[in-house]
């Protein structure tokens, strides 16, 4: 059977639309708004509706129930979350440490930045069909490690394996609630629950419609789509493996798109017929199937061909299976996140060898990049002025009066005006009454 379709490299499917359709937008909105309007009440009532939420019960978990879950959580599994943290956190560490204050001298002066977490992170973890504590690592262990104070992780139905996983995470509390009606609640607060700063992680096409009606009253990290893997391949790359990566990212979801792109045409087939032998027995096979069925193979002439391809694709997963990936990663400008050679397996970057797993897609990744510390930080910048520099002074006006704007000249002027004109002496005036 043929799992990929073939396409030509001029013939490339339209990017996603992170996977909104109008309905969505429309419900989401009804949703949010309804939260902002009623809270928890609202909240309640969509919580019971759509995550299960039980009558009465509680809209948060504190801390207390989180220890107590990974308190009970089995050691053999504590330990593997607790590993998966540290590589998170050793990474999200350097990033951090990228970014210092900077300290610089200007004309007439000095002027900098500073870089400060926020206050207040909102850390959304899908809990559809299958938990995943990778996600709730991959954002509140960066959250704590840029420094945020309070940290919210937000999944429905949380099992204990993710309130344990918010626990390692440095988690204040758990919400039990997921889409549209959880990003409006952390967005906007409630009677119970307070609002955040920031909103990340990702979800499904209601939490992504609900993002984006929320970007502005907090930030948000990016709009999720379905997720992507593209393979790009030579001759020499091992079908079966190539097979094993697009199957992996094939059972994410229906929606998930996995792609090869190689200079090989005789590699399509193998790839095929490894893809048919490895989906006997796989557990996931239902969902995995309409994937690549949605998937597509491109074959390119040449290398640079193939390397246009992948830019014009801008995938969220960049699988270099070729003979020299170190070489050829700086000739593509647009991905989330590269793996360099067959040995540099996705799912190790997806399970926390290092660097997030949260990722642009539908071509984000050429205005944007994964989640990191950046996520959760502010930079500010300062300046202070020795004196005021005529030549500065003369420029600004001159620029203010371009635009229309006298009294930012006149301001700008006022700082070389000689000290007498800036500080008036007071006239005092005295008089005597005097009796007829």
């Amino acid at each position: 059977m043929s799992w990929l379709e073939r396409r030509t490299p001029a013939d490339l499917p339209p990017r996603s639309r992170f996977g909104i359709d109008e309905a969505t937008r429309q419900g989401a909105r009804a949703i949010v708004e309804d939260v902002v309007a009623r809270g928890d009440q609202a909240l309640r009532e969509h919580g019971a509706r759509l995550d299960g939420l039980a009558a009465g019960a509680a809209l948060i978990l504190e801390q207390d129930e989180l220890r107590r879950a990974l308190d009970e959580t089995e050691p053999a599994i504590r330990g593997l979350l607790e590993r998966t943290a540290a590589r998170i956190a050793r990474f999200s560490a350097a990033q951090r440490d990228a970014l210092r204050p900077i300290d610089v001298v200007i004309e007439g002066g000095r002027a900098g930045h500073t870089v400060a977490p926020v206050a207040r992170a909102g850390c959304y973890a899908p809990g559809g069909r299958y938990p995943l504590p990778s996600s709730v690592l991959m954002t509140a262990v960066t959250a704590q490690v840029a420094g945020v104070e309070h940290i919210v992780v937000a999944t429905p139905r949380p099992s204990p394996l993710m309130l344990a996983a918010a626990a390692i995470g440095g988690a204040s509390r758990v919400m039990p609630l997921g889409g549209a009606q959880a990003i409006a609640a952390l967005a906007f607060g409630t009677e119970t629950i307070e609002p955040v700063d920031v909103i990340v992680g990702p979800g499904n096409r209601w939490v992504t419609a609900a993002k984006q009606l929320v970007a502005g009253q907090v930030g948000i990290d990016m709009l999720a789509g379905p997720s992507e893997l593209l393979v790009l391949a030579d001759g020499h790359a091992d079908p079966a493996t190539i097979a094993a990566d697009l199957l992996a990212q094939a059972e994410h979801d229906a929606d998930a798109m996995p792609v090869l792109v190689t200079t090989a045409p005789e590699l399509v087939d193998a790839v095929e017929a490894a893809l048919t032998r490895q989906l006997e027995g796989l557990p996931t096979r239902s969902v995995a199937e309409p994937a690549l069925q949605r998937g597509y193979a491109v074959v390119c002439g040449s290398l640079e061909r193939a390397v246009a391809v992948c830019d014009a694709l801008a995938p969220e997963h960049l699988q270099l299976s070729v003979t020299r990936p170190a070489e050829l990663l700086p000739r593509l400008r647009h991905y989330g996140a590269a793996f360099l050679g067959e040995g540099s397996a996705e799912v190790l970057g997806d399970y926390g060898a290092g660097p997030n797993h949260v990722l642009p897609t539908a071509g984000g990744a050429r205005f944007g990049g994964g989640l990191s510390v950046l996520d959760f930080s502010r930079v500010r910048t300062w300046m202070t002025l020795d004196g005021s520099p005529e030549a500065l002074v003369r420029d600004a006006a001159a620029l203010a009066r371009l635009e229309g704007l006298e009294g930012h000249a006149r301001a700008a002027e006022r700082r070389t005006a000689p000290s007498a004109a800036r500080h008036p002496r007071r006239e005092v005036r005295t008089w005597v009454r005097c009796a007829p």
